[in-house]
């Protein structure tokens, strides 16, 4: 089953940046997931267990680095890449 992913994490500390792009980073490296990177957010799209186990992974990973850290998910079914609505 496919699905579309909305990312943002929020961490909690002056040099944030770095954490949210080693988290992207991350992601990219999984050959199966299109991400796509903006200014608020990151969209992950693909198969619905390779998304979920690539985030569990990577979530626990950035909470142990940076433990003060806020994610906010949406997951919408379906892949709605290139699609407006």
């Amino acid at each position: 089953m496919q699905v579309s992913v909305d990312i943002s994490l929020y961490p909690l500390k002056e040099d944030y940046k770095i954490a949210i792009l080693d988290f992207i980073s991350r992601l990219e490296q999984v050959p199966e997931l299109e991400v796509v990177r903006n200014d608020l957010a990151t969209q992950v799209y693909g198969d619905y267990r390779v998304i979920m186990d690539c985030l569990d992974r990577e979530i626990e990973q950035t909470l142990h680095e940076y433990e003060a850290s806020v994610f906010v998910i949406k997951l919408v079914g379906g892949n709605r890449l290139g699609k407006n609505t």
